[in-house]
C-alpha cells in the first residue's frame, strides 16, 4: 500500500501550500489527502491512518491538539507521525502539543524545503535529484 501524508488546516491556502509543497512525493506513490477541521482528520485517519499528519493547531470542530490526544490516547494509534503547525510559538503550546502527542511542532510560516525534507526523512524516501 502505497504511503499517505494528511494535511489538516482550516485555511485552504495553508493546505494548497502543503499540498504544492508535497506534491512531488505522488512521484513515488505517495498518496496526498486533506482536511479542514478535526473532525474530518480524525475521520480520515480512522478510515485509514496515514503515515505522516501536518496538523494545524487553530481549528473550528475540533482543534489540533484535541485531534492529537484523541489519536494519541483515546484510540491508541502510535504509528502515525504528527507534525503540529501552528502560529503560536509559546513555551506553553509547544508544551501542550508535546503533551498531546506530538512528533514535532513547527511555527507558521514555515519553510516549504523543510516541510518537503521532513517528509521525506518520516516517510523514508531519498531526495530526488
Amino acid at each position: 500500500m502505497s504511503p499517505r501524508v494528511l494535511i489538516v488546516d482550516d485555511e485552504a491556502y495553508v493546505r494548497l501550500l502543503i499540498e504544492q509543497t508535497l506534491e512531488d512525493l505522488e512521484d513515488d506513490g505517495v498518496e496526498l489527502l486533506a482536511a479542514s477541521n478535526g473532525e474530518e482528520a480524525l475521520e480520515l485517519i480512522k478510515e485509514s491512518p496515514p503515515e505522516l499528519v501536518f496538523l494545524d493547531v487553530m481549528m473550528p470542530k475540533k482543534d489540533g491538539i484535541e485531534v492529537c490526544r484523541t489519536l494519541k490516547h483515546e484510540l491508541g494509534v502510535s504509528n502515525v507521525y504528527i507534525i503540529m503547525l501552528t502560529a503560536k510559538g509559546q513555551e506553553f503550546d509547544k508544551r501542550s502539543a508535546e503533551e498531546a502527542g506530538a512528533d514535532e511542532y513547527i511555527t507558521k510560516p514555515f519553510d516549504p524545503d523543510e516541510l518537503y525534507a521532513k517528509a521525506l526523512e518520516v516517510l523514508g524516501l531519498k531526495p530526488v535529484g
